[in-house]
């Protein structure tokens, strides 16, 4: 699949940070800037995790850009398992969850449900940490994406309360955070979350973390 227009370009520097999540490119002649810049990390994202490739080609600033998409090609399997034979130990089936994603940036958390929409989850989302609260107990989520700097409750109270309700005590906590040091992860662990995810996530680890055994 190939996109091409014939916008402002990109230049050398600008090529090499095009995927990058919060990369933006700056047309001095625009009067607003629009967008997060995850648009492109989130699209490479989503078609590596189909097991294909996205490239970007440019002349410069001012000449446009065409973007290259490659995608596997599978031949339908005309072949019937025999009956009542097991299945093969090494075909991987999704596995849906049931997904609270809680961020107080809209724009974010709306993408990051858009993403694992994409991959088959049923995914909610809250904008604040109260809402998240509220939502949680309507929703009975199997896991919980929980964005630290919540301005309401922050992350670390949310996950909180939600370890002393019954069903908290079985509901996966994810930390999402700008901050990744050791002592950011402590206090994550001693918040009571299960994982801790410095932004921008990483989407095949998130895809990972969601479909492991006993996850």
């Amino acid at each position: 699949i190939a996109v091409k227009d014939n916008g402002i370009g990109l230049s050398p520097p600008a090529l090499a940070d095009v995927f990058t999540m919060f990369s933006q490119v700056h047309d001095v002649h625009a009067r607003t800037e629009g967008g997060l810049g995850i648009g492109l990390a989130l699209v490479q994202g989503l078609v590596e995790l189909h097991g294909g490739t996205i490239e970007v080609f440019s002349e410069g600033a001012g000449r446009g850009s065409e973007f290259i998409v490659t995608l596997p090609c599978r031949t339908p399997d005309t072949t019937q398992p025999a009956e009542g034979a097991a299945p093969d130990e090494g075909s991987s089936t999704t596995i849906c969850r049931k997904i609270l994603v809680a961020d107080d940036n809209q724009d974010a958390a709306n993408t990051l449900a858009l993403l694992l929409r994409l991959a088959g989850h049923d995914v909610r989302t809250a904008h604040g940490g109260q809402a998240a609260l509220t939502l949680a107990d309507e929703f009975e989520p199997e896991f919980a994406l929980l964005d630290i700097g919540m301005p309401d409750l922050d992350g670390y109270e949310v996950a909180r309360r939600l370890r002393l309700t019954d069903r908290g005590k079985d509901l996966r906590l994810v930390a999402l955070t700008g901050w990744g040091q050791d002592e950011d992860k402590r206090r994550a662990r001693d918040a009571g979350f299960d994982h801790h995810l410095t932004k921008p996530v990483d989407p095949h680890r998130l895809d990972a973390l969601l479909t492991e055994r006993g996850g």
